[in-house]
């Protein structure tokens, strides 16, 4: 299976801006610029690609853990994921650092260290961690 998305960027890296559109249409013709991705923290001014791989981080952390989940026997209720993608300048450029996800699971009938193990199991398996070349962490509750 493939996925695509498209990326059109006009102009100079600082002044110009892109659009972004992917296969599905969750995004068409969306918004992106330098601003978006280095100063604007409040993220009004469009998206960028780390708010892009944080989401896809999230959910794909979610979808493995639910997998693992139900595959021992549990039924998870919620899985609420946020990832945290930072990104660093230094003498290389500008490189992803980290992506840190925070869970917040109901899970009925699980122990926590059930809990724990499949969620480090998810947080190595799923496929958007094994592509991140960053340090990854995971803080996880159980309600």
């Amino acid at each position: 299976m493939k996925r695509h998305a498209t990326s059109i960027w006009k102009g100079k890296v600082k002044e110009g801006n892109g659009k972004l559109t992917s296969q599905s249409g969750t995004l068409e013709n969306t918004p992106y610029s330098f601003a978006g991705r280095f100063t604007d923290e409040d993220g009004t001014s469009g998206t960028n690609p780390e708010e892009l791989i944080a989401a896809a981080h999230a959910g794909c952390f979610n979808m493995a853990l639910s997998k693992m989940l139900t595959e021992a026997g549990f039924d998870p209720e919620e899985l609420k994921t946020k990832a945290t993608v930072t990104i660093d300048a230094g003498d290389g450029g500008v490189k992803i650092s980290k992506s840190h996800l925070e869970l917040n699971a109901k899970i009925d009938g699980i122990d926590q260290d059930k809990f724990d193990e499949l969620t480090g199991n998810a947080k190595k398996g799923c496929p958007v961690s094994a592509v991140l070349n960053c340090e990854i962490t995971l803080d996880a509750t159980l309600n």
